[in-house]
């Protein structure tokens, strides 16, 4: 089901601060931002600076999304296994004529986690 990590979401409390960090000091090369996020590329890793979606994002730590080919029957796999999910499967950003789909759970350890997969738009 999981093929890889697709990306790691780092909770941040100033975006334009912390963005520079990851590109000034560490030399990571950026590939977009949005009012919200900004995005790094790590060697086949994206990794995702962002500001707290809600609550319960607000903390610190990361998020691990995991790459899947099929979203909705990752995300039904999931439901069925008994797995705490925070929601469906949704468009979160839409590039050119690709689009990333997301759906967020909860280890077993109350740590929030995503399915990613990313899609030509149809």
């Amino acid at each position: 089901m999981i093929q890889q990590i697709g990306q790691i979401g780092v909770t941040v409390k100033d975006l334009k601060r912390a963005a520079a960090f990851y590109k000034e000091t560490l030399g990571l090369q950026q590939l977009f931002e949005t009012e919200n996020m900004s995005f790094f590329e790590c060697e086949g890793v994206r990794l995702m600076l962002t500001l707290p979606e809600n609550e319960s994002f607000d903390h610190p730590g990361s998020v691990i999304y995991f790459n899947v080919p099929d979203i909705e029957e990752a995300y039904q796999r999931l439901k069925d296994q008994g797995v705490s999910l925070l929601d469906q499967p949704h468009v979160v950003a839409k590039m050119g004529d690709t689009e990333t789909w997301m759906t967020f759970f909860k280890d077993t350890e109350g740590n929030t986690h995503a399915l990613m997969s990313e899609v030509k738009a149809g």
